[in-house]
């Protein structure tokens, strides 16, 4: 699990963290937020009884050859796992020179069933996508995953596809799974706010528009939401499952025009507070800081959700630690999401239900029920 997630996952787990957070959550430490890679590279070996041999790539010869060099290392330490990315820092001959390199090792089960019927040699793959740093490619550790799971049924000892779709896919790695998040910034510039809070709350989206806009979309949501980070806890899984059956209206967001338009979205103070970030962050160009940006955003969300469930288990024992809650979600500028959090994961919890009722009548009795 990458670094930000293992810190997210021990925030989740009510640990505190005395790392200093931005206000608008840009960090600017030149270790987190490398500058974009001028030029990225992929590369595609077949791995045949211990033995690479390229396959496809852009690489320079002898870049290749050194990469080449580097990944038989990692073979015969058994460093690399199937379907399973790692990540680390290569040089090689190249303008950059250090480079952040992802390396999968794709096996395919049914060819080698096939190849050990048939007395054949079985064979797997290995790809390799360059660019930018290790830190940096480690925020997309899952994108990257993915998008390697969605070339392995293309992949044969043959590469009867590499023109028409290997070569073309393997080239596209880094606008697919670094770049969506940046251009959902320059697409919806301030309003980026209404995506972040339906992230947030869980919130069915419907997006209007071309494939390529839907899927950048998407994939925008589920890089910001809880759920992305967390589907290994069972509590935080079972939370996101009864959110998303609530009753709600989907946020609807129409693309078809220049300028989208959105229908029954919702923002609250905290998304707002960020949006000045995201925007300065596109307009920098760097996707890796923009990456740093929303996990900055999340662990402040998520801290924030921790600080109010100590408190309602304070409040439990303690009158005025419920008042203390009140003026936290008033406060917050995050309180219709906490609240709404909170309030699912404590169905089942009598007397925190309890409070959290009590909480509701307050925030109603104030004509604030959406905290804003």
């Amino acid at each position: 699990m990458f670094t930000s997630q293992s810190s997210f996952q021990d925030s989740v787990d009510g640990d505190e963290k005395d790392t200093e957070l931005e206000t608008e959550g840009c960090l600017t430490d030149p270790v987190t937020t490398p500058q974009q890679s001028s030029n990225c590279y992929y590369c595609l070996y077949l791995y045949q009884s211990s033995s690479l041999s390229l396959g496809a790539t852009n690489l320079p010869a002898e870049a290749e050859s050194e990469l080449l060099s580097y990944i038989s290392r990692r073979l015969s330490k058994g460093a690399l796992l199937g379907g399973m990315g790692n990540i680390a820092t290569v040089s090689l001959s190249v303008p950059e020179q250090s480079l952040g390199c992802y390396c999968c090792l794709v096996q395919q089960d049914r060819l080698q069933d096939q190849a050990g019927a048939a007395g054949g040699i079985s064979t797997d793959f290995v790809i390799c996508f360059l660019g930018g740093s290790e830190k940096g490619l480690e925020h997309f550790r899952l994108e990257l995953d993915t998008y390697v799971q969605g070339l392995q049924s293309s992949l044969s000892p043959q590469l009867s596809d590499l023109e028409t779709h290997i070569r073309p896919y393997l080239s596209s790695w880094y606008e697919e799974c670094v770049m969506h998040i940046q251009r959902v910034v320059q697409l919806t510039q301030d309003k980026v706010s209404f995506l972040l809070h339906a992230a947030l709350s869980h919130s069915p989206v419907e997006v209007i528009g071309e494939d390529k806009v839907k899927k950048d979309i998407d994939r925008f949501l589920n890089a910001a939401s809880f759920q992305g980070l967390i589907h290994e806890d069972t509590t935080a899984a079972t939370l996101c499952n009864a959110l998303s059956e609530e009753p709600q209206k989907d946020v609807t967001i129409d693309c078809s025009q220049q300028q989208p338009q959105f229908l029954n979205a919702g923002s609250n103070r905290f998304c707002e507070s960020w949006v000045q970030a995201f925007l300065n962050g596109s307009d920098g160009g760097n996707p890796f800081l923009l990456r740093q940006i929303l996990e900055n955003f999340k662990l402040k969300a998520i801290q924030d959700l921790n600080s109010l469930k100590r408190l309602i288990q304070q409040a439990e024992m303690n009158h005025y630690a419920l008042f203390r809650c009140y003026v936290f979600l008033k406060h917050c500028g995050n309180g219709d999401v906490l609240l709404q959090n909170v309030k699912v994961e404590h169905a089942e919890m009598p007397e925190a239900h309890r409070i959290v009722q009590v909480l509701e009548e307050f925030m109603s009795e104030e004509g604030s029920t959406s905290l804003q």
